[in-house]
């Protein structure tokens, strides 16, 4: 989804621990690994090259579901700003992957990944046990449905704003005169940029006559999840239903309402799930206007028509987000467009890994064996979303040099024929 979203859960609170063994149960720790000669390299990680054929569940997974979700990356028009260069996966590479993805056959999806990619298990370099370097931390989240009115009344109390037009934001890295870097945006002034009002001066009136609603939904926990997962569907009275998108924040820093329920001792860490601590703000008003106004980050969003119901929002890739096979990614160390083998039993999911593109990214996701699987819409997405956070393997497909002109005919002839040119009859 938007570069804005955080995850919802206990997860990213678990995140930290999730891959640690009990120190009893630890074997004696090994030397750190080396990286293989001439394998690619990525900050934090070392790639061991894989076959895809040998891994379990690689058979027994839908690559038609996974090579759909390949094309649509592939047709979008990419992350707003760019990736930088320097990010692992070859813009040119996986432009000629793309390519030949077109005049595949569903039936034929696992021969292309096989011949088009070269696949490398992320394996961490730090000293320890062999099964902890294998393993890194799958997350999910989700698209909330929620109900809402074009206009305010009984039931239809916090409004949606949208981006006001003072609202100067940010680009990675990228600072500005006088304006403190913790703050990732700001607001226009006559004698610069000042940072813009956080969530409670909002919320009490600071926009003054650029403040714009879009619509208005039941409450302000319901606003709350909208910008705290950054984009959501809207049901309308008469049945319509809408997309909200993020278009922009006030830059303020970002605090986990969830860790903040849990350091005041409200819930308890174990099964904080998003209907559970929603419920819970529900039930105590008071405490639950100060928490989320703890929160200084405040996300402003715009409004367009659900043309596809079967897909998410577009993620930070530029594309809609295919329920089960799109994963946001740490964008800082991989490209957008790039498949991922998740080596481990999903839950909902019959084979033991699933192929995946990289299409989003996320706040809390940051690491190259880190990922959030984006799970789909609505209640029972949002529930399966809570209950994911998994030690997980993590494999990464790296497509292969794009073959010279000369050699074009020797590689026709070398890998399956619907993956090189026109589909066989």
């Amino acid at each position: 989804m938007p570069r804005s979203r955080v995850s919802l859960s206990a997860a990213a609170v678990l995140a930290a621990a999730a891959v640690s063994v009990p120190a009893a149960s630890q074997p004696a720790a090994e030397p750190p690994r080396v990286p293989p000669q001439g394998a690619p390299q990525v900050p934090g990680a070392v790639l061991e090259p894989v076959a895809l054929k040998a891994l379990p569940g690689w058979r027994e997974d839908d690559g038609a579901a996974a090579l759909d979700t390949f094309r649509r990356t592939c047709a979008g028009p990419g992350p707003n700003p760019p990736q930088a260069q320097v990010v692992t996966g070859s813009p040119a590479d996986l432009a000629t992957a793309c390519a030949a993805a077109a005049a595949v056959r569903p039936e034929d999806a696992k021969k292309f990944f096989e011949a088009r990619f070269s696949a490398y298990r992320i394996v961490r370099p730090a000293s320890g046990t062999e099964p902890e370097r294998r393993v890194g931390f799958l997350t999910g989240y989700f698209e909330p449905e929620l109900t809402g009115s074009l206009t305010p009344g009984p039931g239809y109390t916090a409004p949606v704003l949208a981006r006001p037009d003072d609202l100067v934001s940010l680009a990675p890295g990228e600072t500005a005169p006088g304006l403190d870097p913790v703050y990732r945006a700001g607001r226009r002034t006559e004698t610069g940029l000042v940072p813009y009002p956080d969530r409670a001066a909002i919320e009490d009136g600071a926009l003054g006559e650029r403040i714009r609603p879009l619509l208005w939904l039941r409450d302000s926990v319901d606003l709350f999840v909208l910008q705290v997962q950054g984009s959501g569907r809207v049901r309308l009275p008469d049945g319509r239903g809408m997309r909200v998108l993020y278009d922009g924040k006030n830059g303020q820093p970002y605090t986990s309402i969830g860790k903040l329920l849990v350091a005041e001792g409200h819930l308890p860490l174990n099964g904080l799930s998003l209907e559970r601590w929603t419920t819970w703000l529900r039930a105590n008003p008071d405490h639950a206007r100060r928490l989320m106004r703890m929160n200084a980050s405040y996300i402003f969003f715009r409004t367009e028509p659900v043309t596809d119901p079967t897909l998410g929002p577009p993620g930070a890739a530029g594309v809609p987000l295919s329920p089960g096979r799109s994963m946001a990614v740490d964008s800082n160390l991989w490209r957008y467009g790039l498949p991922f083998w998740l080596e481990g039993k999903l839950p909902g999911q019959p084979g033991r890994g699933h192929l995946v593109v990289a299409a989003d990214t996320g706040s809390a996701i940051v690491g190259p064996a880190r990922g959030d699987l984006y799970v789909g819409t609505g209640a029972a997405a949002g529930r399966a979303a809570g209950d994911l956070h998994d030690r997980m393997g993590f494999v990464v497909l790296l497509p292969k040099p794009a073959p010279a002109a000369k050699d074009d005919a020797a590689k026709d002839a070398a890998v399956p024929e619907a993956v090189g040119g026109e589909p066989r009859p």
